[in-house]
């Protein structure tokens, strides 16, 4: 009978493990593929797709795709835009978001319950369908600066950066989060002569790794992805993100080479700031020992 037992434990853990292997593949993969036809020509590229070899480095491998990548397009200066106004953006929302969650948490307010509603209607509304009025708001907006006054915030790092330092669903994360921490820690805090402002730095921050992580990443990989935005409140190449940049490797000829290139020097950012807040997740996890 134990037998039995530990053969039904090893079959489903093979099972598993099976399981989260083709679910890996199937993030895998794609990447995979991506970066290995950077290193190839079009015409092995094209011929390659058909078979396995699509995802194995053999035949002409060269870096000549990055060569030419480099020197259609400001591959540098598209990245260094996106990720002023990813990270930008990352931080003011977290900080704007986080302080909001920690109000529909825990300070009690004449109308928060409609507000909350209001900022959670947000989420089932199309971006494309307020794009237009947004575009003709920011372009009338006022901004002091060091040359002056001045009209208008088109071809501008801020009118990419603050139309999203807050959205609904980051404070809908935070706001569940703060819900689940033990009230007696927020108790105790209020008790010792804390502050609210106390509170939420002191107390309610430090524990909360694994929301701020998980909306940094959110946050993260739907900033560096944009493109219908910036396409429409740029005009000045020194201003555009890495996505705006892809169009110019579909002018006249088209090379997938380096189409590939441009594609796997982009993606490493998104897998870097990925990566390293996996890493402190788990250690936020295995840190803080709370449980709701």
């Amino acid at each position: 009978m134990f037998d039995a037992i530990s053969r039904r434990e090893n079959t489903l853990t093979l099972l598993k493990y099976v399981v989260l292997i083709l679910v890996a593949l199937i993030f895998v993969l794609p990447l995979l593929f991506m970066a290995v036809s950077s290193l190839k020509p079009d015409q092995q590229l094209l011929a390659d797709t058909s078979s396995l070899r699509a995802f194995l480095p053999v035949g002409e491998i060269s870096f000549d795709n990055y060569k030419a990548a480099f020197s259609r397009a400001p591959i540098v200066s598209f990245m260094i835009n996106s990720l002023l106004v990813t990270i930008g953006t990352v931080l003011a929302g977290l900080l704007v978001c986080s302080m909001a969650g920690f109000s529909f948490a825990f300070l009690n307010w004449k109308g928060k319950n409609v507000v909350f509603s209001l900022v959670l209607a947000t989420l089932i509304v199309p971006f494309e369908t307020i794009a237009i009025p947004m575009l003709l708001m920011v372009s009338k907006l006022p901004w002091i600066d060091s040359n002056g006054f001045s009209l208008g915030w088109l071809n501008s790092y801020r009118v990419q950066i603050i139309p999203f330092i807050a959205d609904g669903l980051t404070i809908y994360l935070f706001t569940q989060y703060f819900k689940e921490l033990p009230k007696e820690l927020i108790e105790a805090a209020r008790i010792e002569g804390c502050s609210w402002w106390q509170v939420y730095l002191r107390v309610v921050m430090p524990l909360s790794g694994p929301v701020i992580a998980t909306a940094a990443i959110l946050k993260f990989l739907a900033m560096y992805n944009q493109y219908l935005w910036p396409i429409m409140v740029t005009q000045q190449e020194e201003y555009r993100p890495v996505l705006v940049g892809l169009q110019y490797f579909f002018q006249l000829n088209v090379a997938w080479g380096e189409v590939m290139a441009y594609l796997t020097v982009i993606t490493i950012p998104v897998l870097a700031f990925y990566l390293a807040l996996q890493r402190a997740f788990i250690a936020s996890i295995a840190s803080t020992g709370v449980k709701g």
